[in-house]
């Protein structure tokens, strides 16, 4: 094994520990408790509703893992895309395991970025409610705010009525006060016999606001919802039958739209994906080649370079995804010759920002989705780069890519940097996913940049002074660097939302296969989320 090799690994099985922490959940005996109650797992009622063998795409697994002392696991509630019934579908499922499946201020965040996923791939989603409600310790990061839990109910409505997203919401324990309105806003309600309950107050609160005195089933459980209110649709004897029942309601819901239009069958990668690990270097700021990466992602067959002698610090190319026709967009590491003379890759130029631009315009015609695979440093500053018009080359790169209507995935490999980063897609843009390496570094600058921006004055000083840094300065500079080497981490960006999953370098082409499948689905071209909302 060599040290690159050995890095990627540590880094893999570091991620992998803690991924496996957190889908623990609240730990063996809140599961035990569940089983117990006669309910499945959050987990365990995913993989039974998918289809069998059928990757399980989750989105958010990381979000809050380092707040909360460690008490909030995937914020309660588990996120993500899988096929049902051979179609790709968005599931939320509240995590009960976790605090009885309270939400937290980061459990809103999830699940209005799975609506937005469904929304804006025009994929059902699928509600498996088991929740206790707000955790009220932390009402005001979740009850107030335009992206407080009204939030949920907006997108709701809009998918019912505006959209016509499919939605379906299976009650399968709790579902109280405010949250109920997700499952009644959405377009079939399930509740199963015996532990479900949906009310808009619990059986204290009733007592205590009108003084009546009922028992949890009469006030709201599945046969008085069914037989009595008309709020839900179906009755299900157990979370078994109530997960039968969804796949059925999946099964009658119209073909896609693209139906028919099968993908071409694709081929292997030229290269093997077991490279993936040689090719990342330990230090971070040392160059590899990106075009060994793409070969050991896209098809071998079909891949065609977009003017590879001009601007080559910027890779853009033609080319499969298991048959499905894609364009891609890469940045080149390392020092590259031109003829307009040496480059550094990572650096956006203003004739590389205008290749880009042209590009996807170019795609934006042909209607070929998307894959950005970031290493970006940023813009090019300077005299040299202001006279060839950077900033009107830079806007250009970025207003092509905004306004693009065809879907667009995200994969930071190494560097997401400065104002590169936003050109390349960034989070901000509305990319249909964001997925990073454990490698990923997202942040404005590097940390010795930093020392450099906040501290370069002074130690310039003192340097004319010639004077030694004082220890109080030292410190500041060690808390800068700290800072940033915290701030850059996968992790941190993964915990807060900033991509979708970290992956490892490995189940690349298979978790941007099903993410391309899920983005493309039905056929259209991608709307803006402001014409939505």
């Amino acid at each position: 094994m060599t040290p690159t090799a050995d890095h990627i690994r540590k880094l893999v099985a570091q991620i992998d520990d803690l991924e496996e922490k957190l889908r623990a959940g609240g730990g063996p005996a809140k599961i035990e408790k569940q089983h117990k109650d006669g309910k499945l797992t959050a987990r365990e009622r995913i993989a039974k509703l998918i289809d069998p063998g059928a990757m399980f795409l989750e989105i958010g697994l990381l979000i809050a893992y380092d707040k909360y002392d460690g008490q909030a696991p995937a914020a309660g509630v588990v996120t993500g895309v899988a096929h049902i019934e051979g179609r790709p579908a968005v599931i939320v499922a509240n995590d009960a395991t976790v605090k009885a499946g309270a939400w937290w201020p980061e459990t809103i965040h999830k699940i209005l970025r799975a609506q937005e996923i469904a929304m804006r791939n025009r994929l059902p989603i699928i509600y498996l409610v088991d929740s206790a409600g707000v955790n009220l310790p932390y009402q005001d990061g979740i009850f107030p705010g335009q992206y407080g839990a009204a939030r949920i109910f907006y997108y709701n409505s809009l998918m019912r009525r505006k959209l016509r997203v499919p939605q379906i919401a299976a009650v399968m324990g709790m579902c109280i006060a405010g949250g109920a309105y997700l499952p009644a806003l959405s377009d079939v309600i399930i509740m199963v016999e015996g532990t479900s309950f949906m009310g808009l107050g619990g059986p204290n609160l009733v007592k205590g606001a009108v003084g009546q005195v009922i028992s949890a089933e009469s006030l709201g459980g599945a046969a008085l919802h069914t037989r009595i209110s008309g709020v839900a649709h179906y009755m299900a004897a157990n979370d078994a039958a109530c997960l039968a029942i969804i796949r059925q309601k999946v099964r009658e819901l119209p073909a896609d739209s693209n139906r028919g239009t099968s993908t071409p069958k694709g081929s292997p990668p030229a290269k093997s994906a077991e490279g993936l690990y040689d090719l990342m270097p330990t230090d971070h700021r040392l160059p590899y080649d990106v075009e060994e990466v793409i070969a050991r992602i896209v098809d071998a067959n079909d891949y065609l370079e977009f003017q590879p002698e001009h601007a080559p610090e910027m890779s853009c190319a033609t080319a499969r995804l298991n048959g499905r026709a894609i364009g891609v967009i890469a940045n080149r590491r390392g020092f590259l010759k031109t003829s307009a003379g040496p480059r550094i890759g990572g650096i956006v130029y203003a004739e590389s920002a205008r290749k880009v631009a042209y590009f996807v315009e170019m795609c934006e015609r042909q209607g070929l989705p998307l894959l950005y695979l970031q290493d970006v440093s940023g813009f090019m500053v300077g005299a040299e780069a202001e006279s060839a018009g950077i900033i009107r080359a830079g806007a250009e790169m970025v207003e092509s890519m905004a306004c693009a209507t065809v879907p667009k995935i995200i994969l930071t490999l190494n560097h997401a940097s400065g104002a590169g980063y936003y050109a390349m897609a960034g989070q901000g843009f509305d990319p249909n996913f964001t997925f990073a390496w454990p490698t990923a570094r997202i942040g404005v600058m590097e940390g010795e940049a930093a020392v450099q921006a906040v501290h370069g004055p002074e130690l310039a000083k003192l340097k004319a002074a010639g004077k030694p840094i004082p220890p109080e300065l030292e410190a500041r500079i060690a808390q800068t660097r700290a800072d940033y080497d915290r701030w850059l981490d996968a992790k941190y960006a993964a915990a807060r939302g900033h991509v979708d999953a970290l992956i490892d370098p490995l189940a690349t082409r298979r978790v941007l296969t099903l993410a391309f499948e899920a983005a493309c689905a039905n056929g259209h071209r991608e709307h803006l989320i402001l014409e939505t909302l």
